[in-house]
């Protein structure tokens, strides 16, 4: 299943307090960009973020969720909580930008 673009529209409203967010199409699905580094997309219209040792730190319970089969698993977040957007996604670009690992992985479920 597709995206749509109803939903792309309300997570991109949702971020509009932080700077340079942007997205690309890509296969029915849309990759979220922060500050030029992808940090996480939008899947079968669910807001997924990018594993990263913050992410673990600052959302400790979030689900661990594959946007497709055989990918890494990914953090669901509630796109309409904006104060922990606001917080995590930054901390996600950072320990992306700063680590040439990029990720923490943890096992999906």
């Amino acid at each position: 299943m597709a995206s749509d673009r109803y939903y792309l529209d309300h997570v991109l409203q949702q971020l509009s307090d932080l700077e340079e967010i942007s997205y690309r199409p890509m296969m029915g699905e849309f990759i979220i960009y922060y500050q030029g580094t992808v940090i996480g997309g939008i899947y079968d219209n669910r807001f997924l973020l990018k594993y990263t040792e913050s992410a673990e730190k600052l959302l400790p319970e979030a689900e661990l969720q594959t946007p497709y089969e055989g990918a890494k698993g990914m953090l669901v977040v509630d796109p309409d909580d904006r104060d922990v957007l606001n917080m995590i996604i930054p901390a996600i670009r950072d320990d992306l930008v700063n680590d040439k690992k990029g990720k923490k992985q943890r096992k999906s479920v």
